[in-house]
């Protein structure tokens, strides 16, 4: 990591809050939930409000000037996703809006992987992260098995010590009719890079993965175009890359298997979502996103640092992670998430103790499946938008309760 220049960055930081309206409005609050939703910035909800007052139209329907300039809108923003990913061969992929990273991950299974699989194969798929990831593809199993055609459904095996993919192990289960893969890029509970890509290596040149990157795509740089990202899908919901609710984008890279082509009649797309998808891509390209990645790297890392000082706390995920001064060179940083327990105090108890300080945090099982035995617990995620002090507020009323 660059070595920091304290002075450039603080004033880069405050350039890059004050652009938050929502943030600005109501300093006596610090929204900690970025990886629920992220807050939007000026430059966002000004293109929203320009397009709804200048060329607000339906696309691909009319010939008149509004209608046409929608249509562009729509494809630029399709070849926009590209070059934000970092798509090397953009003559090849293509981009499908939808309404999240849910329906997302949906249309790839009904879309695509229904019709590709045949009697007798299998797929493995996560069943420790968001459900999100795991219900569509078990899903598409069930509707194969109402057309008499049988496929197993395999978990991806996890490193206990670390919570990664066991690459090793997936390497040993991979076998001539294994199909396909889902995966997690940046875990939505424990904030570790889930080390993809080690799994292309695991599963050999033919299999194709598919990439669940909510929690990775506006918070880091999420590039597809060389070996270290090389996977077939990637998915992610607009809102939480500064856009508005209800905006996804499925990138396909089309070169395994057959192309992703969206069944039925696709109707109206969300052109507000797309305009604000658009402009949140511009913005997060001007601020950087190894920047924005070091930023909330560096916050996370305050917030664990003390917290596993506590003894009161427990902090979920990879313990390697925990401290600043930690020598471990496969130690992974929270990639702005981190979530804990009090050992005491219930965590929709300790959420509600949290907002009467003034910090917005998530409070629950965090849509994590298998999420009965976890329990509940406290997320905190942070975006460009938080502060150290911020953080070192925090740290100081959870010092209290310890």
């Amino acid at each position: 990591m660059p070595e920091r220049n304290p002075g450039e960055d603080a004033s880069w930081e405050q350039k890059l809050r004050s652009q938050f309206p929502i943030v600005t409005a109501h300093p006596e609050l610090t929204y900690l939930d970025s990886a629920a939703t992220s807050q939007k910035p000026r430059a966002v909800l000004d293109a929203v409000a320009t397009y709804l007052t200048t060329s607000n139209a339906n696309a691909g329907r009319g010939t008149y000037p509004w209608a046409n300039r929608t249509t562009e809108l729509v494809e630029r923003t399709r070849e926009r996703v590209k070059e934000f990913l970092g798509d090397r061969q953009p003559e090849r992929s293509t981009v499908h809006f939808t309404s999240g990273a849910t329906e997302g991950l949906r249309s790839v299974a009904r879309d695509w992987l229904v019709p590709y699989l045949t009697d007798g194969d299998e797929i493995l798929v996560p069943f420790g992260d968001h459900q999100a990831n795991l219900e569509p593809w078990l899903e598409a199993a069930r509707s194969l098995r109402q057309r008499g055609v049988d496929v197993t459904v395999r978990a991806l095996p996890v490193q206990a010590s670390s919570g990664d993919y066991d690459h090793r192990a997936l390497a040993r289960m991979v076998g001539p009719r294994t199909r396909f893969v889902a995966a997690t890029h940046v875990h939505h509970v424990y904030g570790g890079d889930m080390n993809v890509h080690r799994l292309r290596a695991a599963v050999g040149p033919d299999v194709p993965i598919c990439l669940d990157a909510a929690q990775s795509v506006g918070h880091l740089p999420v590039r597809v175009g060389g070996p270290d990202l090389d996977v077939d899908f990637v998915v992610f919901s607009g809102h939480k890359v500064m856009a508005l609710p209800g905006t996804g984008a499925v990138w396909a890279r089309n070169t395994r298997g057959p192309a992703l082509r969206p069944t039925g009649w696709q109707g109206t797309p969300n052109t507000t979502g797309i305009v604000s998808l658009l402009a949140a891509i511009d913005w997060l390209d001007e601020a950087g996103p190894e920047r924005i990645a070091r930023h909330v790297t560096r916050l996370a890392t305050r917030l664990t640092d003390r917290l596993h000082r506590l003894d009161s706390y427990e902090i979920l995920g990879c313990p390697a992670s925990l401290a600043v001064d930690s020598a471990l060179p496969t130690a992974q940083r929270r990639h702005g998430i981190v979530t804990f327990r009090h050992r005491d105090i219930p965590s929709d108890d300790l959420g509600f103790i949290l907002y009467s300080h003034g910090f917005m945090v998530r409070a629950d099982n965090l849509c994590q499946a298998g999420a009965d035995e976890m329990g509940g617990a406290v997320r905190v995620s942070v975006h460009v938008y938080n502060t150290e002090e911020e953080i070192d507020r925090l740290r100081a009323v959870l010092d209290s309760l310890a």
